[in-house]
């Protein structure tokens, strides 16, 4: 039976937020690979000039997906982005068809 510790739950939200530090720990990623999703625009800091850098806590599972598509695949720092920005940019694209499908059945169910 696997236990579980309170104290290691998280609430990933926009509103929390944490220090690199703590994504570095939570996530597994090493401190250039975090470099390289925040340079790359993967990870954006809550404030890009001040430092240490603090993130929103939902980017602990962004990282953590990182850290896994790294270890499952054998990425390298490069390869980590690229999937990132795939994963992201496909995101992106289901929330639109999302909207636009939203938009039409409101458009046909009003205008018939």
């Amino acid at each position: 039976m696997m236990m579980v510790n309170v104290a290691d739950w998280l609430w990933l939200n926009d509103e929390g937020f944490c220090s690199a530090q703590h994504l570095l720990e939570y996530s597994g990623l090493a401190a250039d690979e975090l470099d390289d999703l925040v340079e790359n625009g993967v990870i954006t800091p809550i404030d890009k000039t001040s430092r240490p850098q603090s993130f929103q806590l939902h980017y602990i599972s962004v990282a953590r997906l990182a850290r896994r598509l790294r270890d499952d695949f054998e990425l390298d720092r490069r390869g980590i982005t690229l999937a990132m920005t795939l994963i992201n940019r496909i995101n992106e694209l289901e929330s639109e068809r999302n909207r636009l499908r939203a938009r039409l059945i409101h458009n046909r169910a009003n205008y018939g």
